[in-house]
């Protein structure tokens, strides 16, 4: 649930934070350019203030006026200074496209282009709108144009041709420094996130945590509620009720099963003995009397296996590091007789191998898959049991040569009270399976089935191994 509700927010973040940065970063651009243009009007101002009364065009006919010759010499030298300053092209020109002053002295008014756009609004007694936004990686100029005007009339224009090399110097720093201030603001978001995510799903991991508790048999298992948000500590509350509620109905089942058990077992007991003597009244051979006994004895066999089965399911695992081989081995030298006295091979692979177990929980388990591999393996065939490691875990397989289980049967196998239809006429409880997994259960093991090529059932017994 992280890995999809994390990005999700660091998604809605960075949208947020670009949301806010864009516009910054737009409104720091236009700011920088406009402290330009400002800086240019105030420039184009003071040049058409010093050209307002340099009226006559140097060369033209008419009486020498000394007056204007000067000023028209301090506003070449200003301009031919400012130039030199800042590298900005600057110059007034006559509306007939004459220059009375500019630098640098090869610079004129173009045909065509902004510089000409600007002059011609400019004669119209306007200062010239203000240009396009620059961008860094453009490498555009500034052009300000305003009137020169005297007696209500235009008589001339100032024009002013910017770099604009420093102005997207200065954007693309502030650029940088808004950069800068997400990339912080994006940690720490990422940073809250994983806090929050983190506080949030701390109980979903531990409910989920204590549901495989449960479902896995330790039934003891609770959720802490300490932490999380209000709806997650009510729902851990709930599921601590649920489980307490789900422990005494079963701790009440089991208790009704094993004292069934135990209370059935002294009746049956008079009962069979009562047989017996009555049997003694009967002629010798009475197939009834003998029907009635293998009936009672199969009566007292399934209460047994209900008792061990009820005890099995409230036993709590005594674990220790065991050596699973030499424990294997010793179980199958002991059905080896049983096994030969059956005409069935009973065959041992157990290198020396440990792992957690509880050493009776796993002698009774194998010798409950022992006993049904030998007992549904026909006479002339094989048993086969290997002890083997798999990553954590170190595994003990039974596999025999019998008729096997189908698809469907596999997923009912180890069932309380169930045996194949085809197998009826041998003898068993069908309880002998349920209660090895169940004595597995409480230590951690598993027991799984599966089919075996070409004919036959694979029973694999898993108990974890000791961390190295």
């Amino acid at each position: 649930m992280r890995t999809r509700l994390l990005p999700l927010l660091i998604v809605l973040m960075a949208a947020v934070l670009l949301a806010l940065g864009v516009p910054l970063a737009v409104s720091v651009a236009g700011a920088e350019q406009q402290d330009v243009v400002v800086d240019r009007i105030d420039d184009t101002a003071r040049f058409a203030a010093l050209a307002q009364f340099v009226t006559v065009p140097a060369g033209d006919s008419g009486p020498v006026d000394t007056t204007n010759d000067e000023r028209r010499a301090a506003l070449i030298r200003e301009l031919v200074n400012y130039y030199d300053v800042y590298g900005i092209r600057a110059g007034v020109f006559y509306g007939s496209d004459t220059p009375m002053a500019h630098a640098p002295r090869d610079w004129y008014l173009p045909e065509k282009g902004e510089v000409r756009d600007a002059f011609e609004e400019a004669l119209l007694s306007r200062r010239s709108h203000d240009p396009q936004q620059v961008w860094p990686w453009q490498r555009n100029r500034l052009v300000v144009a305003s009137p020169v005007i005297r007696d209500g009339d235009v008589v001339a224009v100032v024009v002013t041709d910017s770099p604009t090399g420093a102005m997207r110097s200065r954007i693309l720093h502030g650029w940088l420094v808004i950069a800068a201030g997400e990339s912080a603001a994006m940690l720490l978001a990422i940073g809250a996130a994983l806090r929050l995510t983190g506080w949030v799903l701390r109980p979903v991991r531990v409910l989920d945590a204590t549901t495989h508790d449960i479902a896995t048999g330790r039934l003891k298992s609770r959720v802490a509620v300490a932490s999380g948000p209000p709806e997650l500590r009510r729902l851990a509350r709930s599921f601590n009720e649920m489980a307490d509620n789900v422990e005494d109905v079963l701790e009440q089942q089991r208790a009704f099963v094993a004292d069934a058990s135990h209370q059935l077992r002294n009746p049956l007991a008079a009962l069979l003995l009562r047989i017996e003597l009555l049997a003694y009244e009967l002629p010798e051979g009475n197939e009834e009397i003998a029907s009635v006994q293998n009936e009672g004895k199969r009566l007292a066999h399934v209460l047994d296996d209900l008792l061990d089965l009820a005890l099995a399911e409230h036993t709590e695992a005594d674990l220790r590091i065991t050596d699973i081989g030499a424990l294997t081995a010793e179980r199958v030298a002991a059905w080896a007789p049983t096994a030969e006295a059956q005409g069935v091979r009973l065959i041992g692979d157990c290198p020396p191998t440990t792992a957690w177990a509880d050493p009776v929980t796993l002698s009774s388990a194998l010798d409950a898959v022992i006993d049904n591999a030998v007992k549904f393996t026909p006479e002339g065939e094989s048993v086969e049991v290997t002890v083997a490691v798999e990553g954590e875990t170190s595994t003990v397989v039974v596999t025999d040569h019998g008729p096997g289980l189908t698809d469907e049967e596999l997923t009912r196998v180890g069932d309380r009270f169930w045996r194949s239809g085809r197998h009826q006429n041998i003898k068993g409880s069908g309880l002998g399976l349920s209660i090895s997994r169940a004595l597995l259960a409480a230590g951690g093991g598993t027991i799984a089935y599966d089919h075996h090529e070409p004919t036959g059932l694979k029973v694999t017994v898993s108990v974890p191994r000791p961390v190295a």
